[in-house]
């Protein structure tokens, strides 16, 4: 995996701080299905393991989807990268 920007190495506003708390309190509470939080000490980081969807050419497969949060967000957008 590559490493985040410049930006996402800063450290999270409070606004930023707050709202990926209560996202992650909702992601524990309601996962979505076929996503899978691994549990880390980063809450800047975001470490998911996505399932093949079935009946496509990704079943069975497993993915992992890494979130870099910038310091500004939401009004600033996550970097994703996927690997498998």
């Amino acid at each position: 995996m590559t490493a985040p920007s410049a930006s996402a190495r800063k450290a999270l506003s409070k606004i930023a701080c707050n709202r990926l708390k209560k996202e992650l309190v909702e992601w524990q509470v309601n996962p979505p299905a076929g996503f899978k939080h691994k549990v880390t000490d980063n809450l800047q980081r975001w470490v998911i393991e996505v399932n093949g969807a079935p009946g496509t050419l990704y079943a069975g497969e497993t993915y992992q989807l890494q979130v870099d949060f910038p310091k500004h967000y939401p009004m600033e957008a996550p970097q994703r990268l996927l690997s498998e």
